[in-house]
């Protein structure tokens, strides 16, 4: 091999290298980004948890939100007040507010009042059952029982009647939203808890049709919508829908008049009120399936 090409090729090599190396180096000098060292200090004094509550991917992500100003503290549903404050002591902000949120159950249906007319055999989740025709229930639309939301919650946030029917700890649950993704029957949503009037089943079927297979479903008679104010409570697919832009017209009155008590106020206690005219549910063992 000629030497007088190799040499001047090795060179030329070499020296092109060590050009580029030295222009990476230098435009990694000038484009550096310096991460304001704040974060990884107020993700430290994160939980952790990840859940998203807050509206952001996870603790990193939150963190970088509160540094850059885009985000209060308060948004933070798990931690305490005390490492809330911490926290915007230590960003030199506002503490801020934000309403509480929960998930809200929109069924009432346990195995007391709401019919299955098959036996599910199989794995104990409601995914699974739902999987085969449904799971069984007479209610399409309502909730299996079979716990998937209790088993998602990272909080113990859900416990369960002795009918099967999911309930919601209000202290506890951090509104993560595990529950409303886990759910087959898109039962569960977030809701701020100001939101006092609710409907209480998903059951698009009317009347007699609905009645029969659940004793609490709405049967689409439309009173609560006609004693709504300012269209408040309009129904749509044999279902009252409420218009939260007009939460300020919400009171138990609207409620007093449903005769299966689907249609429910929260009071601040976290307890469910029926109106004067629902059915009174007495029995408290399952029904019998078919």
């Amino acid at each position: 091999m000629n030497s007088e090409i190799v040499i001047p090729a090795v060179l030329f090599m070499g020296g092109l290298g060590a050009f580029l190396a030295g222009v990476i180096a230098f435009a990694n000098r000038k484009l550096a980004v310096v991460e304001d060292p704040r974060i990884d200090q107020v993700e430290q004094m994160l939980p952790g948890s990840n859940c998203g509550a807050c509206g952001n991917p996870g603790c990193r992500a939150f963190a970088e939100a509160l540094v850059g100003g885009t985000e209060n503290p308060a948004k933070c549903t798990i931690s305490s007040a005390g490492v809330k404050l911490q926290i915007a002591s230590h960003l030199g902000v506002e503490l801020g507010d934000t309403e509480k949120r929960v998930a809200r159950l929109a069924c009432a249906g346990g195995a007391h009042v709401a019919r299955q007319r098959t036996r599910y055999t199989g794995m104990e989740s409601c995914r699974a059952a739902a999987l085969v025709a449904g799971g069984g229930k007479g209610c399409y639309w309502g909730c299996l029982g079979l716990k998937d939301c209790g088993v998602v919650c990272n909080f113990g946030a859900i416990s369960f009647s002795e009918n099967g029917l999911p309930s919601v700890d209000l202290d506890k649950c951090t509104a993560c939203g595990d529950c409303v993704e886990i759910c087959p029957k898109q039962l569960f949503s977030i809701q701020p808890v100001s939101r006092q009037l609710w409907v209480n089943c998903k059951n698009i079927e009317a009347g007699d049709a609905a009645e029969a297979e659940c004793a609490v479903a709405c049967i689409a008679c439309g009173k609560c919508a006609m004693d709504a104010s300012g269209g408040l409570v309009s129904m749509k697919n044999n279902l009252p829908v409420i218009d939260y832009a007009l939460n300020d017209f919400a009171t138990p009155s609207i409620i007093a008049r449903c005769p299966t008590g689907a249609i429910i106020w929260i009071n601040e206690k976290n307890q469910f009120e029926t109106g004067q005219a629902a059915k009174r549910v007495i029995r408290t063992k399952a029904l019998p399936i078919g």
